[in-house]
């Protein structure tokens, strides 16, 4: 297993090169760079203009650039933010916090709910309630999280249930441990959900397929025969073979933890990379893009690697050499 891994992270260093050089050629490709914003200045002269370009770097050939930002992204230094003045990762370090709680609450909350309903769904299969969790999934999935989010902003701004932005209070910092999570709380109950709902929606309909799927297996019929309670049948033989296609696809949700947020965020405020990376992009802050595509690509192979080790814990036959 060890070897297993450590030939995995080997072979993703080529990979994490590739990916880093195809975001910033795409950003080269787009058309202008940092500067255009200040072009539309009349108060900046030329000379100023090109004092700045020698400045950040922008008057050496893209290929030199990249090539410099690398050498320093394995030394640890992803370079620095032309927008902000600061180094890219302590900028990006400032914002995981947020933007983990955030995703893996919503990620913890869409699997929990999506499996346990979608199991639910296919064991009452075409009864009233499958009908009515069809039509909620389906609603969800048909609904976009930035329109949802959009909603639950509107709710929030009528009924004043739910803060309509920020991740903390005014007065956080004078209350106490306890007080300060409930307010965390209250914050996230709105991004979160938004985030949730479509992600639960998704997998309550896999989860329903998979295991309608096993449950016509000749082997669950054959433990039904032989007496076998059902509840034996269903989660010992049934559910172990029907999560299976469940945790490839949790590879990609671990992928998507940094990107799934990014709408989010910005509707609702929430200081993380999310809206981080968004405002990067619209200012062509070339180094923190590179890094935020540095990291999904990260995440994505991490993704892949815990979702293969779990496949082989949960399911004998296969072996990772």
């Amino acid at each position: 297993m060890l070897k297993y891994i450590a030939r995995r992270l080997v072979i993703a260093i080529p990979e994490l090169i590739v990916i880093s050089f195809l975001v910033f050629m795409i950003m080269e490709a787009a058309p202008g760079d940092f500067l255009d914003q200040y072009k539309l200045d009349p108060s900046m002269s030329k000379e100023t203009l090109e004092a700045m370009k020698k400045e950040l770097g922008l008057d050496q050939h893209p290929l030199v650039r990249y090539f410099k930002w690398l050498s320093g992204a394995i030394r640890g230094n992803f370079g620095y933010s032309f927008y902000y003045r600061r180094p890219v990762s302590k900028l990006i370090w400032e914002r995981v916090a947020a933007t983990l709680s955030l995703s893996l609450t919503s990620l913890a909350g869409s699997w929990i709910l999506g499996i346990a309903l979608g199991t639910f769904s296919a064991l009452k299969k075409y009864s009233l309630v499958d009908k009515l969790l069809t039509v909620f999934a389906f609603s969800f999935i048909a609904v976009p999280s930035f329109f949802l989010g959009l909603l639950l902003l509107y709710l929030a701004a009528r009924t004043g249930w739910f803060p309509i932005g920020g991740m903390i209070s005014i007065d956080h910092n004078t209350m106490t441990a306890w007080q300060k999570f409930k307010d965390l709380l209250w914050h996230m109950t709105l991004p979160a959900t938004a985030l949730t709902l479509g992600s639960m929606a998704s997998l309550m309909r896999y989860m329903r397929g998979s295991l309608l799927d096993v449950l016509n297996e000749d082997y669950v019929t054959f433990a039904r025969a032989k007496g076998m309670p059902e509840r034996i049948v269903i989660f010992k033989h049934a559910m172990r073979n029907a999560i299976n296609p469940m945790i490839t696809f949790l590879g990609f949700s671990i992928s998507g933890i940094l990107g799934g947020s990014l709408f989010i965020e910005n509707i609702f405020a929430w200081p993380g990379m999310g809206r981080l990376i968004y405002q990067a992009l619209i200012q062509k802050d070339l180094y923190l893009v590179i890094t935020s595509g540095l990291i999904s690509a990260v995440l994505l192979v991490i993704g892949n690697l815990v979702a293969d080790i779990l496949l082989a814990l949960v399911d004998p036959r296969v072996r990772l050499t």
